[in-house]
């Protein structure tokens, strides 16, 4: 996410841990992204895509549906099974590769598109921007992306937060503004800007869905012992109990940015 840390103080995080969670209770973003990613020049039919930082292959698996050639890399070898798995059900033809971002282990030039959404501040931009710009064809596209709840908009993911921390006071990917920079800092040296949007979308979720999207996010399920994320999840349960109906919905907030890089 845009200015959020991507460490929390002390705390040791492991996706790997959230993978069955992960799994069921994050779908990842709606079906308005995949449309505006492939007017992007995204997520096209037969396209090379390499997704970074996959998880359970929630982009590779839509993409593959649309009838792209994919790979889904992740440093979670838990969580590149399940998306192996999930795959499998699917009866989807997807590479998945347990590996490090930030050393790719692909030759140059092997796609047309590289994709890295809710993922890309975990890298190290000064090994992961080369890599990219190696394995991208002749006028291939990179895009950034995210799918994140408005604390401070929402009130049931602003009282979910103010719990979290409760349990977990050293997490720091909290009270996310929704702030999207036009183009990034970071970027503007290596890549043209090619394409952004940004919106927001009413997400719908039952008291269950979002126990479980909540244990499946890196300041519960991630970081916490299972006894802990047990205790945690108890009293969030409650907590929506009093606070929404059974079915509810949660303000997100989407955005991509799809780059060219520069020569």
């Amino acid at each position: 996410m845009h200015n959020l840390n991507d460490i929390d103080p002390g705390m040791t995080i492991d996706w790997g841990k959230t993978s069955r969670d992960y799994a069921k209770y994050r779908p990842g973003p709606p079906p308005s992204f995949y449309i505006k990613m492939q007017e992007c020049g995204i997520g096209l039919r037969d396209q090379s895509i390499l997704d970074l930082g996959t998880g359970t292959g929630v982009l590779a698996r839509e993409f593959a549906k649309n009838g792209a050639n994919v790979t889904g890399l992740d440093i979670s070898s838990e969580q590149v099974a399940m998306a192996s798995s999930l795959a499998k059900d699917e009866k989807l033809e997807i590479n998945f590769v347990a590996s490090d971002a930030n050393k790719l282990p692909f030759e140059d030039n092997s796609f047309e598109a590289i994709t890295a959404n809710q993922c890309f501040l975990y890298f190290d931009k000064e090994k992961v921007i080369p890599e990219i710009k190696r394995l991208l064809k002749n006028g291939g596209l990179f895009s950034t992306s995210h799918f994140c709840w408005l604390p401070l908009i929402d009130n049931t993911a602003k009282k979910t937060e103010e719990l979290i921390l409760k349990h977990n006071p050293n997490w720091t990917a909290h009270s996310y503004s929704g702030e999207i920079p036009k183009f990034p800092t970071w970027a503007q040296n290596e890549f043209e800007l090619a394409g952004h949007f940004i919106y927001d979308e009413e997400v719908a979720f039952t008291w269950e869905s979002w126990c479980g999207r909540i244990r499946a996010c890196r300041g519960v399920g991630a970081a916490l012992s299972p006894e802990d994320v047990k205790k945690f999840d108890d009293e969030h349960l409650e907590l929506l109990k009093n606070l929404v109906p059974e079915n509810f919905t949660v303000t997100h907030r989407i955005d991509a940015h799809i780059y060219r890089p520069r020569k």
